[in-house]
């Protein structure tokens, strides 16, 4: 049976919310290519002068764990 990891982590996107969440899986992805699935814990938004300048999505990723050299 494997073992699963799960990292928070907080994509950002001046966009969505979607991709702020894409960046997210995107940027684990290609460190771990096991990715088994995402949780959004969290949506929040920057506003500079009354405009939505940056979308942010808290989530945890989970993935196959594997040892990594850099724990």
């Amino acid at each position: 049976m494997p073992v699963i990891k799960v990292k928070e982590l907080i994509g950002t996107s001046p966009e969505s919310f979607e991709d702020a969440l894409k960046q997210a899986i995107q940027q684990t992805a290609e460190q771990h290519k096991n990715v088994t699935g995402v949780r959004i814990m969290h949506q929040s938004v920057d506003v500079n002068d009354g405009s939505i300048v940056e979308y942010k999505v808290n989530v945890r990723v989970a993935y196959k764990w594997e040892k990594e050299l850099n724990e």
